[in-house]
């Protein structure tokens, strides 16, 4: 995958449509594709490929509803450290990767060092999730919840 530096006035209506068409329904075909940005399949697929080897489409993916999973239950975690040196950041980092309920971990410009989005079945769930995996990573000196009481709008769906 190409990641260099990425100008996106690089990006033509064309792009800009396949990417808007993509965002709501990633299981179209090509030729289904191509039909609705105006273009025939093989100018689509070029530039569908162009995209991907950028970068600017990182992947296709079903979305899930937690909820009828029975993973319903949402807080966003801050998180400060006691150490922020690199070495420190990078032992909290792998071990926030080995926890599956954090859906998200994001450094923070902040009086905190991390948020994190944590995915859970209920409370109980989260508070053994935050007592016994997160408050427990490598320079966690404190943590501080807020529960998710409803959701307006989720990127994830």
């Amino acid at each position: 995958m190409d990641v260099s530096p990425f100008d996106p006035e690089e990006l033509d209506l064309f792009d800009r449509k396949i990417i808007q068409i993509l965002r709501t329904d990633g299981r179209l075909s090509v030729t289904e594709l191509a039909k609705r940005v105006g273009l025939s399949k093989t100018p689509c697929q070029v530039r569908l490929k162009r995209l991907t080897d950028r970068g600017i489409i990182r992947g296709f993916r079903a979305v899930i509803d937690p909820a009828r999973l029975g993973q319903g239950h949402v807080a966003f975690t801050e998180v400060k450290l006691s150490d922020t040196r690199e070495a420190a950041l990078e032992e909290f980092r792998r071990g926030v990767l080995a926890i599956p309920e954090v859906e998200e971990c994001h450094m923070i410009a902040s009086h905190f060092d991390y948020l994190l989005k944590v995915r859970t079945a209920d409370m109980r769930s989260y508070r053994a999730v935050l007592g016994e995996r997160i408050s427990t990573l490598p320079n966690v000196a404190s943590t501080s919840t807020f529960v998710v009481m409803e959701t307006i709008r989720d990127a994830g769906g």
